[in-house]
């Protein structure tokens, strides 16, 4: 049997002590959340109670294609429930093209299961949202001395390998994503797709420019049953990784 190394629940929460101070309480401290907590929170309270969801958000996953240019926002009130899709952003910038990103400096958005691991709340990109690349397939699969880092969702409209948002979308999604931490949701997941495999133009695309690499539809096909999953039971898998570096989906 392979060794797998279980790097991805998605399904991880946290509860915070009652000593402690909420996340997002903190985050207020800084003018930029202020002025997101001034024009985006009743907003996002409205259309998230019109979902019928549970405000603030308890648990949150995004979603994001490459090539359709597209962020997804799921949600759900608690392990229990499945996530129904709360809002879809445009990702406004692209570098790269499809496939993962495998060096520094190659411009590529990576492609894979990601959490967020860091906010920004100073940004030189207004907002920022930082994902934990290279996680361990990329580190067995990339440049082994310089595979790249910084990877982040963030405002400003401009991308080296990141996802780019416009300014006001980056509020509303910052916002949810620190109301969720503060509920308790430590490891927020970020699945990034080469397409929407559910749209037939982007099969057509990925087909035609992956025909004659094998080992990229062969990792296509990891991130497509992942996909697949989520598309019918809006729920995550469990998401290992085995001693090839390939993804395994349980």
């Amino acid at each position: 049997m392979k060794r797998l190394v279980v790097f991805l629940l998605g399904l991880i929460f946290v509860s915070s002590t009652l000593a402690q101070k909420p996340f997002i309480e903190n985050q207020k401290s800084f003018p930029r959340v202020q002025t997101a907590l001034s024009s985006k929170n009743e907003i996002l309270k409205k259309e998230y109670e019109d979902k019928h969801l549970q405000w603030p958000p308890k648990q949150i996953y995004l979603r994001s294609f490459k090539y359709d240019s597209k962020l997804e926002v799921w949600a759900r009130n608690s392990m229990a429930d499945t996530f129904s899709l709360f809002k879809t952003y445009k990702v406004c910038a692209l570098s790269g093209s499809i496939g993962p990103k495998r060096i520094v400096g190659d411009y590529q958005v990576p492609e894979g299961f990601y959490y967020v691991n860091e906010f920004n709340p100073k940004s030189n990109y207004h907002l920022s949202l930082g994902l934990n690349y290279p996680n361990t397939s990329d580190q067995m699969l990339s440049d082994p001395r310089m595979p790249g880092n910084n990877i982040f969702i963030h405002g400003s409209c401009v991308t080296q390998g990141c996802i780019p948002l416009q300014d006001e979308q980056i509020e509303e999604l910052y916002l949810l994503a620190a109301y969720a931490k503060s509920a308790g949701q430590d490891f927020i997941p970020v699945h990034i797709f080469p397409i929407n495999y559910s749209v037939e133009k982007s099969q057509d695309y990925l087909i035609k420019n992956s025909t004659t690499n094998l080992v990229y539809q062969k990792f296509s096909n990891k991130l497509k049953m992942v996909f697949d999953f989520f598309e019918q039971f809006k729920k995550l898998p469990v998401i290992a990784i085995n001693k090839e570096g390939s993804y395994e989906l349980y």
